[in-house]
C-alpha cells in the first residue's frame, strides 16, 4: 500500500525555519521523483519543489527559490523540505506527492497532472 506521510509543520515566526519530512512506504522511493505542494486557505494549490530520482535534479517555484531546499535520503525512505527565511505568505498546508507511472514527474509537477499519490499534509503557520 503506497503511503506518503508528512510531518514537521508548526507555528514559526517570520524569518524562522522549519524542516518538513515526507515518509514514503509501499514503494521503492529510490526509483521515483517526489514533489512538495502547498495550499493556503482560499488559494489554488501551488507546486513548491520537486526532486528527481537519485537527486539528479531539483526544481523550485520562483516564490521559494533561494529559501527552500529539497533533499532525499533513499535509505531512510525520506524526502525533506528545508524552509528558511519563512514569510507569512508561506502559511499553508504542505503535501508531498508522486506519480509512480512517470519517471519524468518533476518536468511538469507543478500542474499536478498525473499525480496519483498524495499525503495528507502538514500545516505550516508563519506568524508573529
Amino acid at each position: 500500500q503506497v503511503q506518503l506521510a508528512e510531518s514537521g509543520g508548526g507555528l514559526v515566526q517570520p524569518g524562522g525555519s522549519l524542516r518538513l519530512s515526507c515518509a514514503a512506504s509501499g514503494f521503492l522511493l529510490e526509483y521515483y521523483a517526489i514533489g512538495w505542494f502547498r495550499q493556503a486557505p482560499g488559494k489554488e494549490r501551488e507546486g513548491v519543489s520537486c526532486i528527481s530520482r537519485s537527486a539528479r535534479s531539483t526544481h523550485y517555484a520562483d516564490s521559494v527559490k533561494g529559501r527552500f531546499t529539497i533533499s532525499r535520503d533513499d535509505a531512510k525512505k525520506m524526502v525533506y523540505l528545508q524552509m528558511n527565511s519563512l514569510k507569512p505568505e508561506d502559511t499553508a498546508v504542505y503535501v508531498c506527492a508522486t506519480d509512480l507511472t512517470n519517471p519524468d514527474y518533476c518536468s511538469d509537477y507543478q500542474s499536478g497532472h498525473g499525480t496519483d499519490y498524495w499525503g495528507k499534509g502538514t500545516l505550516v503557520t508563519v506568524s508573529s
